[in-house]
């Protein structure tokens, strides 16, 4: 009898171990946990109905329609659009949950995402009209919440992959996590633009820039600032020197786009390539104290071209991130666009077993831990980022192998792109394409 048959005809469910990978770890902590309960039928039959209308590509003219201007009516209008794509998204990741081998399934930070998504599309799919700006008060408070409740879904989703890697392949695991970030930008999109309408037609934004959560004229030299400045205090925090930034070309260039993406993208490949040149050059180092080459980020105008197969141009805006790290050997660049892959810390004098130092968040391997404390009540890495308002995975200058791939999903979402090239011995070149957003379309993913 196979262990899916056994687990879902034994009354009571038959207890599994959590932790795939540490069994023995686990039953002597008492890690045992049951097995997922079945979908009640209402939650079957609003599934069944949500999975026949599967969601429609991100339309990005509809979208902004809703703040260009702010009234009453378009705001209403924005509230409807949320509640009709956004149970059609949670559908969408609840089914992916549910069909993940059953073993995977009965881990505790799989079966507490699942739970979490089940809870949020259930709310969302049986909510009713909003049809007036005081039911979309009260709407816009409990998605706001919903919102922050979802925050960590990828890194606990992640510690419940590496846990179970042994039951899925790296493709499987790689292209789960792939469907799932893509779902996470839609869906926060969606929710944070409605939120910020709503909040835009009582105390409307002080830059008439601002189209909800669009920066009709962000400014890539400003967010290279603001991110750069984080990176440095963050880099000479954990390894005690920073190499300086250098922006040339297009330097006043400004193109519509969300800046929260923009801030992450260029944050992950800031920290590489911050932590790749100090690294590279410590150990180049003999006697002295010779600075450290900078990180020199080119910026090119907004130009129009065709991408992804289009038949009418669009117009992107383009960086070159180039620093003199060493590269990456070419053993490992095929897996640089791989989930909790890192580079961080190989070749370098730091040890895997001191317990602390500069690389020892990488060590937990992408989870960065998902609650305050450990199994073992020791407060965890996670626990203290949060405790610093850091937002998940921006907290270590390490790395937790998760930056470059979602990065690339960020730019590819409206059809840009993340390239990475490397000089083995001398750096690494990013070139980061993204798509303006003040044109009619959709989304590509």
């Amino acid at each position: 009898m196979s262990l899916s048959f056994a687990c879902k005809s034994a009354s009571p469910p038959i207890r599994v171990l959590a932790n795939c990978n540490a069994p023995r770890l686990q039953q002597r902590r008492g890690y045992h946990h049951r097995a997922p309960e079945p979908p009640s039928a209402e939650m079957t039959e609003l599934l069944a109905r949500y999975e026949s209308t599967p969601p429609r590509p991100l339309n990005l003219a509809q979208l902004l329609s809703y703040g260009q201007p702010i009234t009453p009516d378009s705001v209403l209008s924005s509230g409807s659009y949320a509640l009709s794509e956004l149970p059609r998204r949670l559908a969408r990741r609840v089914r992916s949950l549910e069909s993940l081998p059953f073993i995977v399934g009965t881990n505790p930070y799989v079966a507490k995402t699942l739970n979490a998504f089940k809870d949020s599309f259930r709310w969302l799919s049986t909510h009713p009209p909003v049809i007036n700006l005081q039911e979309n008060v009260e709407f816009v408070e409990k998605l706001t919440a919903l919102v922050q409740k979802h925050a960590n879904d990828i890194p606990t989703m992640a510690k419940g992959f590496q846990e179970c890697s042994r039951y899925m392949s790296p493709k499987q695991i790689s292209d789960f996590l792939d469907g799932a970030i893509r779902n996470r930008i839609s869906v926060r999109l969606i929710a944070e633009q409605h939120i910020a309408v709503s909040q835009a037609l009582n105390s409307p934004r002080n830059s008439s820039a601002y189209v909800g959560v669009v920066n009709m004229k962000c400014s890539p030299s400003s967010m290279i600032s603001m991110c750069g400045s984080f990176v440095t205090e963050l880099c000479e925090a954990t390894l005690g020197a920073s190499p300086a930034i250098v922006v040339d070309g297009y330097a006043d260039a400004t193109f519509a786009y969300v800046p929260v993406h923009l801030e992450y993208i260029l944050t992950e490949i800031l920290k590489n390539s911050f932590r790749a040149t100090v690294e590279h050059h410590i150990k180049l180092r003999t006697t002295g104290h010779s600075p450290l080459p900078p990180v020199t980020i080119t910026i090119s105008p907004p130009t129009s071209s065709l991408q992804n197969g289009s038949n009418s141009p669009s117009t992107y805006l383009s960086m070159r991130i180039r620093d003199q790290g060493g590269g990456v050997l070419p053993s490992n660049m095929a897996r640089i666009f791989s989930y909790a892959f890192t580079t961080a810390g190989r070749g370098s004098e730091s040890k895997r077993d001191d317990g602390g130092g500069p690389y020892a968040a990488q060590y937990v391997g992408g989870s960065a831990a998902v609650s305050g404390a450990d199994e073992t009540g020791d407060t965890n890495l996670f626990g203290e980022i949060t405790g610093k308002s850091l937002e998940t995975g921006m907290g270590t200058i390490a790395g937790l192998g998760y930056g470059l791939p979602m990065s690339r999903l960020y730019a590819m979402y409206f059809g840009g792109s993340l390239d990475f090239f490397s000089l083995e011995g001398w750096g690494s070149d990013v070139y980061l394409k993204l798509r303006c957003l003040d044109e009619a379309g959709d989304s590509k993913i």
